[in-house]
């Protein structure tokens, strides 16, 4: 975990959210206080129900909070879906480049950054190719780049792993934390795979649920690059499989 002085990328304090529309009135958060180290890998998880990706919504501002506090210390945050969220009747390049559309930048400009992100998540040579045409690994790349080409200082992902084969899936992490690393930005992944966490996280956070709360911080303190396959590894992920099994 970095060790620069920075201010936390994200502070929440006893922050509450609550569905309230029509048909219900369901408090899906209740007084989460976390602090997210600016430059940290931090991963989200939890049972069905921890309010997960609501906590992504309300600290992108995407969904207001009843009450508590955040102080958001990031500037350009962008996300990666699970479900790759891309436009079906646009190319990979133009897809990485819709962001830089919607703030404006020129057609040249746009489409020189939306070809160098996807040079760096290995696709250059998909730029013309529609989503259809892709697999989904390539898909969530696009959608990577996509989020890259704003040159995020937060990035958040949505279960970015959970669509994928095991070997495409291995692939993407490696890139991940080469980019991770080369970006300096912040990354924060709602995430179900505990050897994921385990692999990629500076920190896990563990969410309860029925309203969702932070049950439990664990700190991940094995060195990088991690082996997967060495005795310390196996014993965080049970440590933490253990965990997650208490409070489920």
């Amino acid at each position: 975990m970095p060790n620069d002085p920075m201010p936390p990328a994200i502070v929440l304090s006893r922050l509450s959210a609550r569905f309230a529309d029509q048909k219900r009135n369901v408090l899906a958060l209740k007084d989460i206080s976390l602090s997210i180290p600016a430059g940290s890998f931090v991963s989200v998880i939890g049972p069905s129900g921890a309010g997960k990706s609501t906590l992504m919504r309300v600290i992108l501002g995407l969904m207001r909070f009843e009450s508590g506090t955040i102080v958001r210390n990031f500037s350009r945050p962008a996300m990666v879906f699970q479900n790759y969220a891309l436009f079906p009747w646009l190319t990979a390049l133009d897809n990485v480049a819709f962001g830089l559309r919607m703030h404006g930048v020129s057609r040249q400009e746009r489409a020189r950054i939306a070809l160098e992100k996807l040079r760096e998540v290995g696709l250059e040579s998909l730029a013309r190719h529609y989503p259809a045409a892709l697999s989904g690994g390539q898909r969530q790349r696009v959608g990577l780049a996509r989020a890259l080409a704003i040159s995020p200082d937060l990035l958040i992902m949505d279960e970015p792993f959970s669509n994928l084969d095991t070997i495409t899936s291995e692939a993407l992490k490696a890139d991940l934390l080469k980019i991770w690393r080369s970006y300096g930005m912040t990354v924060l992944m709602v995430n179900h795979l505990i050897p994921d966490a385990v692999e990629l996280s500076d920190r896990v956070i563990l969410m309860g649920a029925h309203p969702g709360h932070v049950a439990k911080t664990i700190e991940i303190g094995l060195p990088r690059p991690r082996d997967p396959r060495s005795p310390q590894f196996f014993r965080q992920v049970d440590s933490l499989t253990d965990l997650i099994r208490t409070i489920s």
